[in-house]
């Protein structure tokens, strides 16, 4: 029977790595979230009455702590899909060294799901148990669907994460600096997160499937709602407690 070493499963996870797609979601995860939560947050402050000076230091505080909050959430979330993916390999590996007849029927059934039937089921179900590792990332993509995380994600999530989310969340306090007049500048934020907003939505579309226009939108909706929230709660303070 053949044998697959810890080490080997480690390396071989590592030479996998989430490339484009899941660089696209860590900055559409960032730059997102950033510039709702800025948004937010100055509209609510601005629509209260609060001084250009007060929405300043309460936005870029916010965008600190955001930015470090969003890289740790990152750098947590895929370690923890690289350890629960290794995890299960090794479980694989001993259900395919101790009880393989259970794994092959595992193989078999997930071949009669793609169409194979009779003869030239066997002989591929042979095939592929002939070869470990194909046997063993077969089982791991389609019967527990799970994806390789290299050991390198987490540190690049969280600096995607984090950079995205810095970028989204200055884009809303840019007007401030430019003006002193509040509500001009709350005016200003909006349409620079509207368009930035959409160019996020235009470039996923772009970049994967879709309309770009309806991605667009269908961003810039999400993300403006978001803000409005803040607003209204804004609104809703200032008239209930006067401040």
């Amino acid at each position: 029977m053949f044998r697959i070493r810890p080490r080997s499963v480690e390396a071989e996870a590592e030479e996998h790595h989430a490339g484009s797609t899941g660089l696209l979601s860590d900055f559409i995860l960032g730059s997102q979230d950033g510039l709702v939560n800025v948004l937010g947050i100055l509209l609510g402050l601005a629509s209260s009455g609060q001084t250009r000076g007060v929405i300043l230091i309460a936005t870029i505080a916010a965008l600190a702590a955001e930015t470090i909050s969003m890289g740790a959430v990152a750098y947590t979330s895929t370690r923890a899909r690289r350890q629960l993916y290794l995890s299960e390999q090794r479980k694989e590996i001993w259900e395919m060294e101790h009880i393989p007849g259970s794994e092959r029927k595992e193989v078999s059934d997930i071949l009669a799901n793609w169409g194979f039937e009779g003869e030239e089921r066997e002989k591929l179900l042979d095939q592929i148990v002939a070869k470990p590792k194909a046997w063993l990332d077969l089982m791991m993509a389609f019967e527990l669907h799970l994806a390789p995380v290299a050991e390198s994600q987490p540190a690049r999530s969280a600096m995607i994460v984090g950079l995205a989310t810095a970028v989204g969340s200055v884009i809303p306090v840019l007007p401030f600096f430019v003006t002193t007049d509040v509500a001009s500048a709350a005016i200003a934020a909006v349409v620079l997160a509207a368009g930035m907003l959409f160019a996020v939505g235009w470039y996923e579309a772009r970049t994967t499937v879709g309309s770009v226009w309806r991605a667009g939108l269908r961003m810039l909706v999400i993300g403006l709602a978001a803000g409005l929230a803040g607003y209204l709660v804004g609104v809703g303070i200032h008239s209930t407690f006067g401040v």
